[in-house]
């Protein structure tokens, strides 16, 4: 058994996970997980740097991060760590400064991975426990879809990654780019669909996703819209993993997001704060992909590239 700290900074959050996990088997052990919305990705679609205000604030949840991993470490005082930056990060003029200050709170300094390789971590953590489903879960190969601030990957695989492709739509970049109104325009909603119809153009081009069987969706965007689908009366991460959505109600859910105010969203009880703003963004992509490549639900997982960061310091 050995004990790791995986730490995820995306365009929306970041999430560190302090884990035990055997390397014999596909059984991870969550000792920590945790989440802050920080907005890295404030504006960088529009300016190409990573704002002041957005570093502190990063800067400021990983230090509270860096505690726990002390709290949590063995008798020696050590523990590997491992921190990713994505999407928001690769955009920046000014990543350097991200990248000095991650070092200073955490001895490492970060990986600013390319979209290849998120998407195969995404991979790894979405599909590392389904085949211990059995057979109505493992149906393979699967398209696994991680929907981020910044953006989308797409991974087609059964046991390994057959074939993968990162391109920039997400929650935050469509948000910003077009859903600036309170609720959207039915032109600023039919020029998000255009970019994601374009984007799914690139993904079709350079990954076999009409083979995939099984859809599997990953991140808060999709756990959310479970969430609201399933009508919990609270976010419980529980019934969401591992939960299957039918197509139907992704389309409800996306089309009622989109009709709403902010305050509206915001009563909604499985609705975390800092995604009110950016879930209609999300929810659409999800339910263009849903259309698109005519699958008849989702399967949601509460496990994605956090635990792929964690299983590759085994």
């Amino acid at each position: 058994m050995m004990r790791v700290a995986a730490i995820d900074c995306g365009t929306n959050s970041v999430r560190l996970l302090i884990a035990d996990i055997s390397d014999d088997s596909d059984e991870l052990t969550d000792v920590e997980r945790r989440m802050e919305i920080v907005r890295l990705g404030q504006d960088v679609d529009r300016t190409g740097r990573l704002a002041p205000e957005a570093l502190e604030r990063t800067f400021t949840a990983m230090r509270g991060y860096a505690k726990l991993i002390t709290g949590h470490a063995g008798p020696d005082g050590s523990m590997p760590v491992r921190v990713v930056a994505t999407s928001a990060t690769r955009d920046a003029a000014n990543r350097d400064d991200f990248v000095a200050g991650v070092r200073d709170i955490f001895g490492v300094g970060p990986e600013v991975v390319t979209g290849d390789e998120e998407a195969r971590l995404s991979f790894t953590g979405a599909t590392r426990g389904l085949a211990r489903r059995g057979p109505a879960a493992d149906d393979t190969p699967y398209l696994v879809v991680d929907i981020g601030g910044g953006s989308t990957e797409f991974v087609v695989g059964s046991t390994s990654v057959e074939g993968a492709l990162s391109v920039d739509i997400g929650c935050v970049r469509l948000t910003e780019r077009h859903l600036t109104d309170d609720p959207p325009e039915a032109t600023a909603v039919q020029a998000t669909i255009a970019d994601i119809e374009a984007a799914m153009d690139r993904v079709e081009a350079a990954v076999p996703v009409r083979d995939a069987r099984t859809l599997v969706g990953l991140a808060g965007s999709v756990t959310t819209v479970a969430g609201i689908a399933l009508g919990l009366p609270a976010y419980d991460a529980a019934k969401i993993h591992h939960s299957r959505i039918p197509a139907e109600r992704v389309h409800e859910v996306s089309a009622r997001l989109l009709a709403m105010t902010h305050d509206e969203r915001a009563a909604i009880p499985v609705m975390h704060p800092g995604r009110v703003d950016v879930i209609g963004a999300g929810a659409l992509i999800l339910d263009r992909i849903v259309r698109r490549y005519g699958f008849a639900e989702v399967v949601v997982s509460e496990h994605d590239i956090l635990d792929g960061i964690a299983w590759s310091l085994v």
